[in-house]
């Protein structure tokens, strides 16, 4: 087994050498590499392209060990990193702050200091705090999920009554609702590599419970598992992931979703190998999106959330016929 992982995991990341190579090549022209003499090209190489990149990569990687953290916690194969209203209220802060830039000159002063990603991010964490108030803690799963989707359905409502309100908002909301890479520069990978990597460390260190849950509550805190602190652990983890990417790269979708689900296709594998290998498919599917979403109709670009809606909306048909032809040869 563990041979088998190991295998999955060099595989991943020598594709994702590949794409790397691939990605600092694909500009607004197609595929194409600077000449040696041309400064300009150098710069954009490794000011725009590169940091991009690495950008996508890091953001794919933190949506996919959320999303195995989340199916994990909560024992759900659908459990994406946005179940506790990060989404919603990543989307109502950069919402509030376009407001608020147009409000007053002070708070307009005020809002620039804090720029959209300090929004999103504070917006993220607030709607995850108030999932857990509105939960009553985390002893129960069923209502900790209940009590996010109420707030995510109640934030993203506020947030659409703010843009009917203030119409001036929708463009550049817009832009954040569907996801984009393009604005990922060196400073978002200094910010998203340590998060991945304490991230990454913590939910490891807590592998084993989240093996013992697959057994159920009962079985877990027989087993020894401190439910109670491994649930809040895990919750900030998830929180912290989805946090950091929503506010560096907009929302972007079935990244964290799929991201398990295709690790677990290929073997089946305890959660310490689980979150590192969904890290990685993760990492590596948002740095092919991004490729393609800047390749396919260049000089132009589509939003690189569109494009793994699109991949991960087929993947999961593709996988939801599989079961049901299953499921028609045992009747």
């Amino acid at each position: 087994m563990s041979r088998k992982a190991l295998l999955l995991l060099v595989t991943l990341l020598l594709i994702a050498a590949g794409l790397l190579v691939l990605g600092v090549g694909v500009g607004s022209e197609g595929l194409a590499l600077p000449a040696a003499d041309d400064a300009v090209g150098r710069q954009i190489l490794w000011e725009i392209r590169l940091p991009r990149s690495l950008g996508a990569w890091l953001t794919g990687g933190l949506l996919g060990l959320a999303g195995a953290v989340a199916q994990g916690l909560f024992r759900n194969p659908l459990a994406d990193p946005y179940l506790l209203g990060a989404s919603s209220g990543a989307a109502l802060g950069v919402a509030l702050l376009l407001v608020a830039l147009g409000v007053s000159p002070a708070a307009a002063a005020w809002g620039l200091k804090l720029g959209l990603t300090g929004a999103a991010f504070l917006g993220a964490i607030a709607a995850v705090v108030l999932t857990l108030l509105l939960a009553q803690g985390l002893e129960q799963t069923m209502r900790l999920l209940l009590a996010g989707v109420i707030v995510g359905v109640v934030l993203g409502a506020t947030t659409s009554m703010l843009s009917l309100t203030v119409p001036d908002i929708l463009r550049p909301m817009q832009a954040f609702m569907l996801g984009s890479t393009g604005f990922l520069s060196w400073q978002s990978v200094g910010v998203m590599a340590p998060v991945l990597l304490l991230a990454l460390l913590t939910s490891l260190g807590a592998a084993r419970s989240l093996d013992a849950l697959t057994l159920g509550a009962d079985t877990a805190q027989s087993l020894g598992v401190r439910l109670a602190a491994v649930r809040l652990l895990l919750v900030a983890t998830i929180s912290l992931c989805a946090g950091a990417a929503v506010a560096q790269a907009g929302l972007i979708a079935f990244v964290g979703l799929v991201a398990p689900h295709l690790v677990r296709s290929r073997l089946h594998c305890s959660h310490g190998w689980l979150l590192v290998l969904a890290a990685c498919t993760g990492a590596d599917l948002l740095l092919a999106a991004d490729i393609i979403a800047r390749w396919i109709v260049a000089p132009q670009e589509l939003p690189v959330g569109i494009v793994t809606s699109l991949l991960g909306g087929a993947y999961l048909l593709k996988l939801m016929r599989r079961r049901g032809l299953l499921q028609e040869r045992r009747a």
